[in-house]
């Protein structure tokens, strides 16, 4: 082969080569354009893609953590009628004394009692000296004539005399550090609403005009047992007329005294080792219980 023809031929596979070269890297490019456009078509793998809901502790941006969807059995929303949650405790009423330390005799010594026959008992069984209640000479008084009815008051520096005072009176004469209220048992068979609360808020305002420095406690009417007790005064009558004097106490800014459920059985009624045998008056035991109650129930 001479020169001519050697170089014919090596320049004839220099241009094979070439054009070989140049296919191969055009399949190449060709397969990466296709390769990246299935890529960008893929259907997404099962893995969950990510929200912008944060997990749960985790905060959104302004510090506030997030809400998330919580299925409607899982949510914590009042049933229809239900009320919703308060901070505000159920009876919480500043008018009714709540429970204190016990202030022992000290406390004890500086009350006074107005009040009907329930009260008398305190002297009755002397359970309280007689300078400390007050009731007529007979030992009871109705809700209905406290303006006409007398005091049979014996003053501290002298027990064994006593005076025939009204009560606004004996008010003024005494004027009592505390004064203990217990009256209404003997009209919540005659008394309505208006009626009983007209005589009970005249009361109370006639003893704070006599005495305005006497911080007063009205004090609840105790239980009875039903069926034993007087005609006409019922357990479902004390409770209506108990309504009433918390009502009273709260219209003079005097305080109420629940001790009525200090002496309340299960269902309801005097506790039966506290009754004396008509249903209605206690014991010296139950009154006892209702001085226990009011010295751990202090008007502070």
């Amino acid at each position: 082969m001479n020169a001519r023809t050697r170089e014919g031929f090596y320049t004839l596979w220099t241009i094979a080569i070439l054009v070989c070269l140049a296919a191969c890297l055009f399949l190449l490019a060709y397969v990466s354009v296709v390769d990246g456009g299935e890529t960008a078509d893929a259907a997404p793998s099962a893995e969950p893609a990510a929200t912008d809901v944060p997990a749960e502790g985790q905060t959104v941006p302004d510090g506030q953590t997030a809400v998330t969807d919580v299925p409607a059995d899982a949510q914590t929303v009042p049933a229809e009628g239900q009320a919703a949650p308060t901070d505000v405790p159920a009876g919480n009423n500043p008018t009714v004394l709540a429970e204190t330390i016990d202030l022992g005799q000290e406390y004890q010594d500086k009350l006074v009692f107005l009040g009907d026959s329930t009260t008398y008992g305190f002297v009755a069984y002397q359970v309280l000296p007689i300078t400390q209640v007050w009731t007529p000479a007979s030992g009871t008084l109705s809700l209905f004539n406290w303006a006409i009815e007398t005091i049979d008051y014996h003053a501290p520096e002298s027990p064994d005399a006593s005076q025939a005072l009204s009560i606004a009176d004996t008010a003024a004469a005494r004027k009592p550090e505390y004064l203990v209220i217990t009256l209404g048992v003997n009209g919540v068979a005659s008394l309505d609403e208006e009626q009983f609360k007209g005589y009970y808020r005249d009361l109370v305002q006639a003893i704070q005009a006599a005495s305005p420095d006497t911080r007063i406690m009205c004090q609840s009417i105790y239980p009875v047992i039903d069926g034993k007790a007087p005609a006409g005064i019922t357990n479902a009558a004390i409770n209506a007329a108990n309504q009433w004097i918390l009502s009273v106490a709260e219209e003079t800014g005097t305080r109420y005294l629940n001790t009525h459920d200090a002496l309340m059985d299960e269902t309801g009624s005097l506790i039966s080792s506290y009754e004396s045998g008509d249903g209605l008056h206690l014991t010296p035991d139950g009154l006892r219980s209702i001085l226990q109650y009011i010295r751990t129930h202090a008007y502070q």
